[in-house]
């Protein structure tokens, strides 16, 4: 299992796990350091999850994941000037088939979790800031550390991330230039159908495997 896969999953599934009030409240580097520590916990702990097991996976996701992510606004911007052209049916198909081609591309990263650790940067923000950048790394036993980056944005008393910073690549900026060559040449319903034949190939080789 790559490197930059193990910190895509292991930084997508901070943003799945349930915020408690004391979370919601927190400062967004205190989030994160909480979180990281928690969900690597649990991912040790269930090996259904650590196996990557999909349908325990979704469950896990569609259980948890608004408190912690603004998923539409990660959509949107992967998806880019694209989105604006999208109707209601279309966005919501989008976040659909993005929300299923993550949690397939990044499953099998959960198999490598065994003894790593996060280390949150001190964080660097005014204290009126509405969005700011947590920056953070994977420490492993083995090997340098994994840079893991989080654009995050405040609504009410909660933070919520929306950007993740893989090893210096930041997911929807990777997302929106694949996107945009979709749409450019087939539309909006083109971009929603490749991701959904991507999907489906995942699905088919898993079930082959």
């Amino acid at each position: 299992m790559t490197r930059f896969l193990l910190a895509a999953f292991a930084g997508w599934l901070l943003a799945l796990l349930p915020a408690g009030p004391a979370a919601a409240q927190a400062a967004p580097d205190e989030m994160i350091r909480t979180l990281s520590d928690q969900i690597l916990e649990r991912i040790r702990q269930d090996a259904d999850l650590k196996s990557g097991d999909i349908a325990k996976l979704s469950q896990f996701v569609d259980e948890t994941i608004m408190p912690n992510v603004n998923f539409e606004r990660m959509t949107a911007l992967s998806v880019g000037r694209g989105w604006r052209q999208a109707t209601p049916e279309q966005q919501k198909a989008l976040m659909a088939e993005y929300r299923a081609l993550l949690l397939r591309t990044y499953a099998g990263a959960l198999s490598a979790v065994k003894d790593q650790q996060v280390r949150v940067k001190p964080l660097r923000a005014a204290a009126g800031d509405v969005e700011v950048i947590v920056r953070s790394e994977i420490v492993q036993s083995r090997g340098d550390p994994i840079q893991l980056d989080y654009r995050m944005e405040k609504a009410g008393d909660a933070w919520k991330i929306y950007d993740l910073n893989i090893m210096g690549i930041w997911l929807v900026e990777t997302y929106r230039s694949q996107f945009a060559q979709e749409i450019s040449n087939r539309g909006v319903d083109g971009l929603i159908k490749s991701l959904s034949d991507r999907n489906r190939q995942f699905a088919q080789s898993a079930k082959a495997s």
